[in-house]
């Protein structure tokens, strides 16, 4: 945490922070605790309190380190306390994979917090990343004593559909660019079983980019994996940009691969097995799903390969099966069911490679599935990167949900015109909300013991972005002020 006078730190890989003002820090009082499961607790506390408390919840920590402040938060706590917030957090009774306790342990964070500074008046979660499912999933949870929830860049398709899209881009590499080796691709019990994978798939991806073919079979793998297509830059690449396209993720792919593979060790050991399946996956159909069917296509023919061929390659070889009792682990934990009980506003990059902006309108139908639609608001970032967000952009989405709190209905406090105007004026750097509608979420399925896969809770209408004015290009749209 930080000292009661200085400046906040922004020191974090996946949390980009605006720069701090140059006006000192409000004074603050710093509270924190064990529980009774061992997770640790901390909050900072303005003198000045207007009796609302952010509930923060950090995201995925590989540890052994697991503090309960998270140095990631602590620029946007600084604004937030300035501003007369109380921010209290938590580490988690574990590191890792930590759905098993961490909505308790938040819960268990605000009645400590509550027993220390007094009961909130309000209490607003704020979750990022893995985080952003804790609190999404807060928000389900009858007579929590949360009011309200902020879900930034969050996990919102779930940890079954996270290890399903992961599994089908590896199978895709897998048996595409090392056909016959027999590698692991589930079930990882150690970080060196992963490193095996890791290694073996590193290297055949850095082959595959110097060719055509395997430049197009990168490409569809790819887009089995959800990987964006726009890397770096202001801008994405044009609509019809396939080879720079192919090229964003090829360099979004060097990056995921240790982390995915490698982070599967610690969801394996929390659920006790691999959730993840694919036996019976026509991956043809799924690839006709996909918003990126057509670059695929176009980088095939160019190739001078028969996509098809590679399609019945990937669907006649998925024979991986779930545990099914970790299934039913993830489906207890670590699942959105929608059942909103308080609102919740999401926010969301336009290129996440870790959380793909596809889960967003998975998780806009799991919500309408629930009947639960009036409570929800999302909002997009025109941005690259997972859970790149300012503190201005971050502030502004608390102030929103303390506003429908305070007003009891949403009217236009999360269109993305009055978000950005509203993160713009805080002081605290850029904003860049804008208008967008994410494209269909593929990997959905449900598991049938008989079968193998079976279709999932349906999938929505969701067929890509909405162009506005500004500096969109491409398939990137602009901020439409």
């Amino acid at each position: 945490m930080r000292k009661l006078t200085t400046l906040g730190m922004a020191v974090t890989l996946a949390l980009v922070a605006a720069p701090a003002t140059a006006t000192a820090a409000e004074p603050v009082t710093e509270l924190g605790g064990t529980l009774a499961n061992g997770a640790t607790w901390a909050a900072e506390v303005p003198a000045d309190w207007n009796g609302k408390l952010v509930l923060y919840s950090h995201g995925f920590r590989p540890g052994p380190d697991n503090p309960a402040w998270d140095p990631g938060f602590d620029s946007t706590a600084q604004a937030l306390t300035d501003r007369g917030f109380a921010v209290a957090a938590s580490s988690y009774a574990t590191a890792g994979w930590a759905l098993g306790t961490a909505v308790q342990d938040q819960l268990d964070t605000l009645a400590a917090f509550s027993a220390e500074a007094g009961e909130p008046e309000r209490t607003i979660a704020f979750g990022t990343s893995m985080g952003g499912l804790v609190s999404s999933l807060i928000a389900e949870t009858p007579y929590s004593g949360v009011d309200g929830a902020v879900s930034t860049c969050g996990l919102l398709g779930g940890g079954i559909n996270l290890n399903n899209y992961q599994l089908d881009g590896v199978h895709a590499l897998a048996e595409l660019l090392l056909p016959g080796q027999d590698l692991q691709l589930t079930g990882f019990r150690t970080p060196e079983e992963a490193g095996v994978t890791i290694a073996a798939l590193m290297q055949a991806v850095q082959q595959a980019q110097t060719t055509p073919e395997g430049r197009a079979r990168l490409a569809l793998a790819s887009a089995l994996m959800n990987t964006p297509t726009w890397f770096s830059g202001d801008t994405a690449p044009g609509s019809r940009d396939y080879a720079a396209q192919q090229e964003a993720q090829y360099n979004w792919l060097l990056q995921t691969i240790p982390f995915v593979v490698g982070s599967r060790v610690s969801i394996v050991t929390a659920a006790d097995g691999d959730s993840g399946w694919n036996k019976g996956v026509d991956y043809r159909a799924l690839l006709q799903r996909s918003a990126q069917r057509q670059q695929v296509d176009a980088l095939y023919r160019a190739a001078g390969l028969e996509l098809n061929r590679d399609l019945r390659t990937l669907t006649s070889s998925a024979d991986i099966e779930p545990d099914e009792e970790a299934l039913e682990w993830m489906d207890r934990t670590s699942t959105p069911q929608g059942d909103l009980q308080i609102p919740v506003l999401t926010m969301h990059t336009l290129a996440d490679i870790l959380a793909p902006v596809e889960y967003m309108e998975e998780y806009e139908e799991t919500v309408r599935e629930a009947r639960a639609t009036p409570l929800l608001r999302q909002s997009f970032i025109e941005r690259t990167g997972h859970c790149t967000f300012t503190d201005a952009e971050r502030v502004a989405a608390v102030l929103a949900m303390d506003q429908r709190l305070e007003t009891g209905r949403w009217a236009n406090i999360a269109e993305p015109r009055q978000l950005d105007r509203l993160a713009e004026s805080l002081g605290l750097g850029e904003a860049d909300f804008i208008k967008y509608r994410p494209a269909e979420f593929v990997n959905d399925r449900s598991w049938n013991p008989d079968t193998g896969h079976g279709p999932g809770k349906g999938h929505g209408p969701g067929n890509g972005h909405e162009h506005g004015p500004g500096k969109g290009n491409g398939n990137a749209p602009g901020k439409g002020r």
